[in-house]
């Protein structure tokens, strides 16, 4: 097959010795691999400082989409109700799990390029009293845009509510002091900022706030009360695990350790982001969301006032040089999306918008 990077939220261009790690076949049942998996929780603790015991990690089969299910379904009981803000294609997935797992559940729905109002949050938890629970997502890959959680956060844990983040494409990549916060769950994906392959999702919970939830389950599979019961006792998956994905998430932690952390690796992902930013518009392209919210995960890009070129062809002319890119989400505009997370350096970004370059040239 031919070799490309991604340019993508997620899966990522991962390292040579991360994807070696996949090269061993482990037992669940042995030993050895309940301590990787026992030492992954702690690490994951440690990037949202937080620590035992009011905090606790689970570690949930699936992508992204199963650990964000797994807690809506979970921790909201039959006589609760939940609040989704929502500003993007995740936020209204959300609304879809909800909709399936019969939820009671009220949709604040903002524009694509805003950001979730703290304000009319609070008015909507003043009218219903009812909403127990508060959901949104960080970085909304839909736009780019990066919500303001910590506003968020203050009028949620005001109104005495708990507060549900997906952090799908942020964590590891943006710092985010859950405890400070007062985030009771926050929902992150093996295959996103911390450079892991995609086979599992992650939750960080407030440790009362999931024994609460012991009973409420919808699902078998996705309860997480159960799911972290059975882990917490010697790192045993409930369920058979994807061994060899764990193996390489656990190598993906040591390397982010190596680079420096978060911090380092959020410079990495800013540095790509704003390069990214100023070579497209140098080509006459800009982005979707304005500055003040544009997150450092991927950015959205309309496309030139002027052009007689449909994305598929883009897409191929960009792949076959050695770069794969996102197509547009939004649906009041014609885009598309690049990522920077992942094992990519600015000179990367150069040689992209490079290639964009001849492209738009050769139109």
């Amino acid at each position: 097959m031919p070799d490309y990077k991604l340019l993508t939220p997620g899966p990522l261009t991962t390292t040579d010795t991360v994807k070696k790690e996949m090269l061993f076949d482990h037992c669940t049942w042995d030993d050895d691999y309940k301590k990787i998996t026992l030492e992954i929780r702690e690490k994951l603790l440690k990037l949202a400082h937080v620590s035992q015991p009011d905090y606790t990690v689970v570690l949930m089969q699936g992508s992204g989409t199963f650990g964000v299910e797994s807690v809506l379904t979970s921790v909201i009981g039959e006589e609760e109700t939940l609040l989704i803000a929502a500003n993007g294609a995740y936020g209204e997935r959300m609304e879809e799990i909800a909709q399936h797992a019969k939820i009671p559940y009220f949709l604040y729905n903002e524009e694509y390029d805003q950001v979730p109002s703290s304000e009319k949050i609070a008015n909507i938890l003043k009218e219903h009293p009812e909403i127990t629970h508060v959901s949104m997502v960080h970085s909304e890959t839909t736009s780019g845009i990066l919500n303001d959680i910590a506003s968020v956060a203050k009028v949620v844990k005001a109104a005495g509510k708990t507060f549900i983040v997906d952090a799908m494409s942020s964590f590891g990549g943006v710092d985010i002091p859950v405890g400070d916060l007062g985030i009771d769950f926050l929902i992150s994906s093996a295959n996103k900022c911390i450079q892991g392959v995609p086979g599992f999702s992650f939750i960080i919970c407030r440790r009362d706030k999931l024994l609460e939830s012991q009973g409420k389950a919808r699902s078998l599979s996705l309860d997480l009360y159960d799911q972290w019961k059975t882990m917490d006792k010697d790192g045993k998956w409930r369920f058979t695990s994807p061994t060899h994905v764990v193996l390489a998430f656990a190598q993906a932690l040591r390397e982010m350790e190596e680079e420096g952390g978060i911090p380092k690796r959020a410079e990495r992902y800013q540095e790509n982001n704003r390069l990214l930013i100023e070579k497209m518009q140098e080509l006459g392209i800009r982005p979707y969301i304005g500055s003040e919210h544009q997150g450092p995960i991927i950015t959205t890009f309309f496309y030139p006032s002027q052009h007689d070129f449909s994305f598929q062809e883009m897409y191929q002319y960009i792949k076959d040089r050695g770069y794969a890119i996102y197509p547009g989400k939004v649906t009041d505009a014609d885009t598309f999306r690049i990522g920077n997370i992942g094992e990519i350096y600015p000179e990367d970004i150069e040689k992209l918008c490079g290639i964009m370059k001849e492209f738009l040239e050769e139109r």
